[in-house]
């Protein structure tokens, strides 16, 4: 047992194995199914964090537009879920029937030809990894091979959020508008609304999200982290080393998204709905949010500022309504100002020491010293006064020896 526990704490697992017991146990035993589809919300958010701690944390990257990827990935579930829920028989009292609500009250006619592949759902599950990373594929490269970074590649990232944004909104006939795509019900034929559904749904997610905690522990100690690391502190000697710095950046960029598409599918199927309000500008900040309250060295740390955050905003805005956001704004500032390595910071700079000294100055029972045991004083008395007691030399009480 002990060599199991000394293999788990050099390996760095114990947070991984804590996080894995209170999302899979501890959450589903004691919420009611309510607050774990909140939680299971709250989850989808953390595949950003993740990708942020690999893109920012260990790329050196800032990305404020990771709300980009998360909506693509969201936005191709819904999509799938939309047509599902839009077939003839459902839709016999529009004007044309067989296609989303949306699309008839905007006068179209027909499916567009490139909604036709998204009702088929590999394609869509490919689509939900495959757009994000795409797009963040042909940002970054056009980006990093000019040598575009720091805060002009954050600006940017902006720009883009803004963009599609403003591009969902204006397509309202293609994309729903500003208010997205709605009552989404149904996956294969499953109602996505029941108890169970959410239960199933919940663990879904959660698996998948340790899954992801596992691959980027598994780049981390790669060689290909130890590059990226050294590519953050110091890009140009890399540069000089032979490596193509800005294809490193592109790969764990595209990785960042790749997680963040899932994310927002898995959003899309627990929350039901999908809007251009997880897109833009805000809710891309917040997630930058998340990864720095939980240490944007810290994947485990990531996800705990995520929950932490997120159960910050459910509770200020239930029992603060009129100021919530004050207090959220508070949050933020103090955490960052007291703890700029996040959560994950204050627990290795100051909680573990604190514990190792403490163990440190109470000895174990196996380290005391053993008690001294003194062997018993035994008197000799000489030959002459064992005479003189009328004792003779050669015997010891009464017998000879």
């Amino acid at each position: 047992m002990q060599t199991i526990r000394e293999r788990i704490m050099r390996s760095g697992l114990g947070s991984v194995l804590l996080l894995s017991l209170l999302l899979l146990a501890v959450f589903p035993l004691t919420l009611d199914i309510f607050r774990l589809n909140l939680v299971g919300k709250y989850l989808t958010y953390g595949f950003v964090a993740l990708g942020l701690v690999m893109v920012w944390g260990y790329g050196g990257i800032l990305s404020l537009g990771q709300g980009v990827f998360f909506g693509l990935g969201g936005y191709a579930m819904a999509m799938f879920l939309k047509l599902e829920a839009s077939d003839p028989i459902s839709t016999k009292i529009q004007s044309t029937p067989g296609i989303p609500d949306f699309m008839d009250w905007n006068q179209l006619t027909a499916l567009p030809l490139w909604w036709k592949p998204f009702a088929h759902l590999p394609f869509t599950l490919i689509a939900v990894v495959a757009v994000p990373t795409l797009l963040a594929f042909l940002i970054s490269y056009a980006m990093f091979k000019r040598r575009v970074g720091g805060v002009y590649f954050a600006i940017i990232t902006q720009a883009v959020a803004l963009i599609l944004t403003v591009l969902i909104i204006g397509q309202q006939g293609y994309t729903g508008g500003v208010n997205g795509m709605t009552d989404l019900k149904t996956l294969l034929g499953w109602d996505i609304r029941t108890d169970s559904a959410k239960y199933v749904l919940y663990y879904l997610c959660a698996g998948l999200l340790l899954a992801s905690v596992f691959l980027c522990r598994w780049v981390q100690r790669s060689r290909l982290g130890t590059l990226l690391l050294a590519m953050r502190d110091k890009e140009d000697r890399v540069r000089f080393s032979g490596y193509d710095v800005a294809m490193f950046k592109v790969f764990v960029f595209c990785l960042g998204a790749a997680l963040a598409g899932i994310g927002g599918a898995m959003f899309t199927l627990q929350v039901g709905f999908m809007s251009p309000s997880f897109v833009g500008i805000v809710p891309s900040i917040e997630m930058v949010i998340f990864a720095a309250v939980g240490g944007r060295m810290s994947l485990v740390g990531a996800i705990a500022g995520t929950l932490l955050v997120n159960f910050g905003k459910s509770y200020f805005s239930e029992s603060f309504p009129d100021m919530w956001l004050f207090l959220m704004a508070a949050l933020f500032i103090g955490v960052t100002m007291a703890f700029p390595d996040g959560l994950a910071g204050l627990i290795e700079n100051h909680v573990k020491p604190w514990w190792a000294r403490r163990r440190a100055a109470r000895p174990s029972a196996a380290q005391k010293p053993a008690p001294t045991v003194q062997p018993p004083s035994v008197t000799v008395r000489p030959a002459s006064a064992t005479a003189d007691a009328g004792v003779s030399p050669g015997r010891v009480g009464g017998q000879r020896a």
